[in-house]
């Protein structure tokens, strides 16, 4: 009797210690499971909180650009439909100095590269004043500018050239002028003159530019 009843005691005592053990192992169970839960949460808490923090940037600075396109668009029909243009002629007649001011600035500094439209344009505003157009050669980089990236921060691209133009020994002193009125600028680095009173060659080693279009550089960003 006494070696059963040991018995007994002993089966509960090993029942109570394998109780503790299965309660001590879910107790462990849930605490590392409540830690990494909680880890979790947290983590996609931060991330849901950097998430609507990059929205609400976003979205005022949308609302900023929006005010900022209004005032642009303001400012450019005041400047577009002025009554008299930056040269202070019409801005609906066909004159030297007519045309709005958006086609001046375009023609003074023209975003393309394009060296055709140089030696053309060249070609007519002395033709026009009676000079004679004899030749013009350069470099055409076009094929190479294009090729160059848009930038934000675009900056003046150099365009030499030499133009050979006939004229009296009078009239030599209007072709400077021709240049230096010109609504697109000019840089004459080096002129020199030969031939005759009636039949003047001047040579013009020269610069224009022109300004690449800007990028606004609109993009994403991942939330990470």
């Amino acid at each position: 009797m006494v070696k059963l009843a040991f018995s007994t005691k002993r089966l509960q005592i090993d029942k109570a210690n394998s109780a503790v053990v299965i309660a001590t192992a879910v107790a462990v169970f849930i605490a590392v499971f409540s830690l990494f839960a909680s880890k979790a949460l947290l983590s996609k808490r931060s991330y849901q909180g950097r998430v609507i923090d990059g929205k609400e940037k976003a979205v005022k600075q949308l609302k900023d650009n929006l005010v900022a396109r209004d005032g642009l668009v303001s400012a450019y029909k005041q400047f577009v439909e002025a009554p008299t243009n930056i040269l202070g002629g019409n801005p609906n007649g066909t004159g030297e100095k007519d045309g709005d001011n958006a086609r001046l600035i375009l023609d003074a500094l023209p975003s393309k590269y394009d060296y055709p439209a140089l030696a053309s344009s060249l070609e007519k505003i002395l033709t026009d004043k009676s000079f004679v157009f004899k030749s013009i050669t350069g470099s055409d980089d076009e094929i190479v500018q294009q090729k160059n990236p848009s930038s934000p921060e675009p900056e003046v691209v150099d365009m030499p050239f030499e133009i050979t133009v006939g004229s009296t020994y009078n009239a030599a002193p209007s072709l400077i002028l021709l240049f230096e009125n010109s609504i697109r600028p000019f840089q004459i680095q080096k002129l020199s003159l030969s031939g005759t009173n009636a039949d003047l060659a001047t040579v013009i080693k020269a610069k224009t530019f022109y300004l690449p279009e800007k990028n606004l550089n609109i993009g994403t960003k991942v939330v990470k």
